[in-house]
Formats: structure tokens, C-alpha cells, sequence
């Protein structure tokens, strides 16, 4: 593994300026470029005639004081890297049956409905996101594509296992999604001799130890670096490595016009169709847009994005990820539920789960909205959706108390004589101790006892499995499970499912 020197260098350096090229000042928008309206700009090679990247990057002489000597340390400019783990549930498959490596396959979503992976094969296939693979079952004959039911326990545990690689590389380090980590690397890629060859060594290391393969986008902003990514994926000439921040203004106007302004991460579908009404088509066009008629017509949220793509960083990076305001847990059934009693049941699940999470971020619930939902994709059917949101006397934290008021609102709200697809609660008006709100009545000690009980079943499910200790609300042999049928052994978190080797 790579690892650090004992001490991390500082966040400023002493440098000559005469070696490198005075940089262009980053709010400046790039004006000599011809603006496309269509993603046809030819790509050039990944070359470039600017000073090696480990050479200090500092802020440009205009950002400065004027009585800043050249002399004096200088700040350094952000260098963001994000590493993406390719199509990462198929690559997690795929690492435990090397078999797979150039086999068409997708992973489905909970019931083995709809396509949430597909690997690079599936993809030049035409097959989209969320299909479902029922609609798939003539393609897969004919191309031998193989689905595999969704495994979160293997994948949650191998996301961590490529953070513990990253964290090697620099302190700073946000992880944004099960598969993706944004990095701050400016104070530590002079280790490998830039951010570049720094990039290089990550995707090397991260194969090397969890067998996955990722890319990684480089830049002086989280929407450059998100951008660079994008590139290096579309485009095997960077190997899996692009570094947006070392290259030329024109290098870098000419892969903007290239990519569709769809792929700036933060611009949906409705804000890319109004950019589009306005001319703006691709990455360039955004960048190159007045500041302050973006702001005026879309808001200071779009404003940061152009700032971003211009190098300017808006976005630091997030150390611990903000505490969820509301907690949901749903399941659709493995078949058509109809009695009360296996709607309790997977009501108690749900509190069993949702509650776990309740605790671990510190905060107490206020209120409980408990649904249930029939199949509404068959009409042919009987149908009933109904909800009910349920104000606690106090806010609590207690899978207990919180199974019992989920099932009281499930029985006021069902109803016999329909075929229920569906259920699931959510958790509302979060709130911490700090600011939890008593009545007079309250029992301190049966609060105490509570809060000791929660500990104990979290630490008995966090030292034997998460479902060791639960309520008995939830039943000992559920027949309404979410089906799963093609579902690969839990090779990292199972003594019982551990790889054999013959």
C-alpha cells in the first residue's frame, strides 16, 4: 500500500515563479474558443506542454496582496480528485468469479425487478437503467446475459474496503456514495510525483487490494474533478486518468465542447432542457456563460457550477455526511400479502431497521408515517393505498415503543380483501437529545432503562449480525421475504459463505 511520511507537508510552500507559465485568473471565462452546439469536437490526445503537474500549482498574482512578496509562501490552488469504481455491483460480482470478466450481466433491484447495474457488454446493448428484466428476457437468450439479485452486504463491505486504500493517500477525503470518494490532494501528490502519476498509483492500488476497478477525474474544483472522471470513462486513451487541472485553457475548452451539459454533475434533466432553450448545449457553453445571467435566471446554485467548471472551488469537501432529516424503510413483497398479521411483521422489520439507523446518527423520532400499497401495475385488481402519520407523545429512540405505535396506525389503516404489494414506514421530526422535548409526566428512569436496553441490542447486532437481537414482532420465518433468486453468497461478512478454494 502507498503510505505517508510521518509528517503531512504544509498547506503553503516557498517557490520561484519564474518556471512556470503566469496563470490565467480562474473567474475569467474563456473567450477565444468558438462555442459548439453539438458534442462533434474532435477529442485531442491527453498531452501537454505545461510544467510536469507536481510542480507547485499556487494562486495567481492577482489573488494576492499587493504587498505579497514573491518570496513569501503563497497558497496553493485545490486539486480535487474523484475515484469512481466502474459499474461497481457488476465489479463486485465479478471479482469473486473472475468467470464473469467479459460476460453481459446486470444486478437487479430488491424482487429482482429492475436493472440498478450493467456492465460495459449490457450497456452497448442498448439495455437503459431501471429496465425491468422481465422486458429483457428475449435479449438475454439471445446474449447470454446473466442477473444477479442485489447483495448489500458484500457491496457495502467491499466500498469499504476501497476507502480504507484511499485513506493512504491524503487525510482529506469525503465519501460521497457507495461508490464514489471525493479526495483533497494538492499538500500530498508531490509524494508521487503529481497528481497525475498520483491518479495512476490509486487505480493501481485499489485493484491491487480489493480487485476493483475505478478511474479518476482530476481538477481544481468537485465539478471538474466529477467532469474529468466522465472523461476518463468515455474515453480509454487517458487509461483511466484524467487530470483537467494539467492541461491548456484550449485542451480544456476543446474536451468541454465535446460533453453534453447533461453530464455536469448538479444539472438534471429540467435544468439541461431550459439551458438548451437559452443555447447552451454543451459543457463549454456553461462555462463560457455571463456569471450574472445565470444567477438571475437559475439561481446561485447554477452560479457555483460555472464557477466550478472555470476552476474556481465552491464545494468543500464534507467530513461527516449531514444527519438525515427524516429515516424511510420499505420493501416491496416477494408475493401478494393479504392477512394482518404478515403486514405486522414486515412493519416490524422496517422499525427494526429504521431505528438502528435513528440511533447510530444520535437523533429521536416525533412522529411515525406508516403506508401500505397494493400492486397498481395491475389494474385488473382491487386497489387501496392508503397512509396514516401518527404524532408521538414524546420522541424516542426505542425500536420497542416504535414497533408498537407502527402497528397500531397499520391496523386503523388496513383493509381485508386486497392483495398488498407493499409497505414501509418512515421516521419524521428527527430530532437530537440536546433538543428533545419532554412532557411533565416523563419517567426518567424508564427513559434510562430504555436507552440502555437500545445500547445493549446495538451492540449485540453490531458484534454478531444486525439481526441477531430484534423484536419478536418480526416474526421467525417471514414468508413474505423480498425474492431474491439469484443472489451471490456474502463472501466478505460471512464465516459460512468464505470462498472455497478446490
Amino acid at each position: 500500500m502507498a503510505s505517508l511520511p510521518p509528517s503531512t507537508p504544509p498547506t503553503t510552500t516557498s517557490v520561484k515563479l519564474s518556471p512556470q507559465p503566469k496563470p490565467k485568473a480562474q473567474d475569467k471565462a474563456p473567450s477565444k474558443a468558438k462555442p459548439a452546439t453539438k458534442s462533434t469536437a474532435k477529442a485531442p490526445e491527453p498531452t501537454n506542454t505545461s510544467p510536469p503537474d507536481y510542480w507547485p500549482t499556487v494562486a495567481p498574482v492577482s489573488s494576492r496582496a499587493p504587498s505579497d512578496s514573491l518570496l513569501q509562501p503563497v497558497p496553493l490552488l485545490p486539486v480535487f480528485a474523484l475515484v469512481d469504481v466502474n459499474n461497481f455491483y457488476v465489479s463486485c460480482e465479478r471479482v469473486f468469479k473472475p468467470s464473469l470478466q467479459n460476460t453481459p450481466m446486470v444486478v437487479l433491484s430488491n424482487n429482482d425487478g429492475c436493472a440498478v447495474a450493467r456492465s460495459a457488454e449490457v450497456k452497448a446493448l442498448g439495455v437503459k437503467m431501471g429496465q425491468p428484466w422481465f422486458q429483457m428476457q428475449k435479449l438475454a437468450k439471445e446474449h447470454g446475459i446473466v442477473a444477479y439479485s442485489s447483495n448489500y452486504a458484500l457491496y457495502g463491505d467491499m466500498s469499504e474496503r476501497v476507502v480504507n486504500v484511499l485513506t493512504d493517500y491524503t487525510p482529506d477525503l469525503e465519501v460521497y456514495s457507495i461508490d464514489e470518494s471525493f479526495l483533497r490532494i494538492e499538500t500530498t501528490m508531490h509524494l508521487w510525483n503529481g497528481a497525475t502519476p498520483m491518479g495512476h498509483h490509486v487505480k493501481e492500488q485499489v485493484m491491487r487490494h480489493t480487485g476493483l476497478p475505478v478511474c479518476v477525474g482530476l481538477g481544481h474544483s468537485k465539478t471538474m474533478a466529477k467532469l474529468a472522471n466522465h472523461i476518463a470513462k468515455k474515453n480509454p486513451q487517458f487509461n483511466g486518468v484524467c487530470n483537467l487541472a494539467h492541461i491548456t485553457q484550449e485542451q480544456r475548452d476543446t474536451w468541454y465542447q465535446s460533453v453534453a451539459v447533461s453530464e455536469v454533475w448538479g444539472v438534471g434533466r429540467q435544468i439541461s432542457a431550459q439551458l438548451h432553450d437559452i443555447g447552451i448545449h454543451t459543457v463549454y457553453d456553461l462555462a463560457s456563460a455571463p456569471i450574472k445571467k445565470i444567477r438571475s435566471q437559475f439561481g446561485v446554485v447554477l452560479e457555483r457550477i460555472v464557477k466550478e467548471l472555470q476552476g474556481q472551488s465552491c464545494l468543500a469537501l464534507e467530513d461527516l455526511p449531514p444527519t438525515k432529516q427524516q429515516i424511510m424503510s420499505s420493501l416491496s413483497f416477494g408475493r401478494p400479502v393479504t392477512e394482518l398479521s404478515e403486514l405486522k411483521e414486515a412493519v416490524a422489520w422496517h422499525i427494526h431497521s429504521a431505528s438502528a439507523k435513528l440511533r447510530a446518527q444520535g437523533s429521536f423520532a416525533g412522529a411515525i408515517y406508516v403506508f401500505l400499497q397494493t400492486n397498481r401495475y395491475k389494474p385488473n385488481q382491487s386497489q387501496y393505498h392508503p397512509c396514516l402519520a401518527t404524532a408521538l407523545l414524546e420522541p424516542t429512540q426505542d425500536t420497542l415503543q416504535l414497533t408498537q405505535q407502527a402497528i397500531a396506525s397499520l391496523e386503523k389503516i388496513f383493509k381485508p380483501n386486497y392483495c398488498y404489494k407493499k409497505t414501509g414506514i418512515v421516521l419524521l421530526d428527527l430530532q437530537n437529545k440536546a433538543h428533545q422535548q419532554t412532557s411533565f409526566l416523563d419517567d426518567g428512569a424508564a427513559q434510562q432503562q430504555s436507552e440502555k436496553a437500545m445500547v445493549l441490542m446495538d451492540q449485540i447486532n453490531q458484534k454478531f449480525g444486525k439481526n441477531t437481537l430484534r423484536s419478536a414482532a418480526t416474526g421467525i420465518r417471514p414468508g413474505w421475504k423480498t425474492k431474491s433468486e439469484n443472489k451471490s453468497p456474502n463472501y466478505t461478512t460471512s464465516w459460512k459463505e468464505l470462498p472455497e478454494v478446490k
